[in-house]
């Protein structure tokens, strides 16, 4: 996608609040708004947001994921789901 197609003034969002909504879900994009010629906000299907959402999150895991492993600091699977057996049984005693 390229942003330099979806940049609108706020005064154009303004007069065009429905037209800009609908263009933005019905197309799952992104739209950059300015205010006095400056990018101000990005203004984004949710959808689309919470893909990046959860994208970002993933990165996040693989990139803790990474360095556990560069300092060594991980276990065997079989011990993982261990302690996560261990810690069910665990909360259905607690009941």
């Amino acid at each position: 996608m390229k942003y330099s197609e979806s940049i609108k003034s706020v005064s154009y969002l303004k007069s065009h609040t429905s037209e800009v909504i609908r263009d933005i879900t019905d197309n799952h994009k992104t739209m950059i708004i300015t205010q006095n010629g400056e990018a101000k906000v990005a203004v984004q299907d949710i959808k689309e947001y919470e893909e990046m959402q959860e994208s970002l999150a993933i990165l996040k895991i693989l990139a803790l994921s990474s360095e556990n492993i560069r300092k060594q600091d991980m276990k065997p699977l079989s011990q993982t789901f261990e302690d996560i057996s261990q810690k069910i049984k665990s909360k259905h005693n607690d009941l």
